[in-house]
Order: structure tokens, then C-alpha cells, then sequence
């Protein structure tokens, strides 16, 4: 047998078995409407993954490897989800505000920090353990910050303080 399909067979194989999604060492704080998501997710792939299975031996084995791949993991991050309490001070940004800033060059900003799992920056939902989130997370309004960015350091200026969405 030639070693190119040897090597084909293999690379087959290893296609079956998607690399496992890599779960953060912060804690898995969440709010409310994060968990209410990773219950849907996992709802929805419980969903696919029953369909999948349903279409036996025709079915696609590589979307089904990879959907019970998306399911342990989100499966492990409503198990270890943490919910905090509902953002509810304007002195003090916590996991769940919506906080307007203003950066260096005077442009204002609004972000909501947010779980790590329902961060989405084109949204304005940052992660809290994200470099933008930890200057912010327990400033007040007045507040001067240093965010620690790849592309530099800036200060910011809380501005105001809202609760959650």
C-alpha cells in the first residue's frame, strides 16, 4: 500500500476527532440574561446533535464530532456559570454595568461588561476579564483609568455608570 493513502487514512481519522475548545482560568462569572444564552446553546446543539445522530449512517460524522465537542463545552460553562447580582450602583462599575467613557483623543465610548461567553465587542459587550473590563471594574464616575492595550497603554475617563441591559 502506498503511504499516501496511509497518510490520507490518517488525516481522515484525525478529522473525526475537532480539537477540544479551551476553557479560561478566570472565574466564569455570568449575568442573568449570559446564563439564559448558555442554556439556549446548549438547548440548540442537544437539538443538532439529536438530528445528527437521527441520520445514522449517512449523516456527517465530522458536524456531529463537532457539535458534541460545542456541547461539553458549553455544556462545562453552564455547570461552572456563576451569576452575579444585577448591576445596580452608578458609584462603582461592576460585572453587568453599562459604562460610558471618554478615551485620550475625547471620544466617548459605551460598553456593558458582560460573562466571558456573551462578550461581543461589535455589540459593546466587553468581557470583564478582558483588559478593557479590568481597568474599569471598580472605577466610579471621575474615575482616570490605565487600559492596558496590545497597541498601548491609555487613560480613560469613566464618564457615567448605568446598570445592566
Amino acid at each position: 500500500m502506498s503511504r499516501a493513502f496511509v497518510n490520507e487514512d490518517q488525516a481522515a481519522a484525525q478529522a473525526d476527532q475537532p480539537v477540544e475548545r479551551r476553557v479560561s482560568d478566570q472565574p466564569n462569572y455570568v449575568t442573568a440574561s449570559g446564563l439564559r444564552q448558555l442554556q439556549q446553546r446548549v438547548s440548540e446543539l442537544n437539538a443538532l446533535r439529536s438530528a445528527l445522530q437521527a441520520e445514522g449512517e449517512r449523516g456527517d460524522k465530522q458536524r456531529l464530532a463537532d457539535t458534541e465537542r460545542d456541547l461539553r463545552y458549553f455544556s462545562a460553562r453552564v455547570q461552572s456559570a456563576q451569576v452575579v447580582p444585577a448591576a445596580t450602583s452608578r458609584n462603582k462599575v461592576q460585572i453587568g454595568s453599562q459604562v460610558r467613557f471618554v478615551d485620550e483623543q475625547g471620544q466617548e465610548h459605551v460598553v456593558q461588561l458582560v460573562g466571558e461567553d456573551e462578550a461581543d465587542a461589535g455589540r459593546g459587550m466587553i468581557n470583564w476579564g478582558s483588559p478593557l473590563g479590568r481597568a474599569l471594574l471598580g472605577a466610579g464616575p471621575g474615575d482616570e483609568v490605565l487600559w492596558r492595550r496590545p497597541a498601548g497603554d491609555q487613560l480613560i475617563e469613566v464618564v457615567e455608570i448605568g446598570g445592566g441591559a
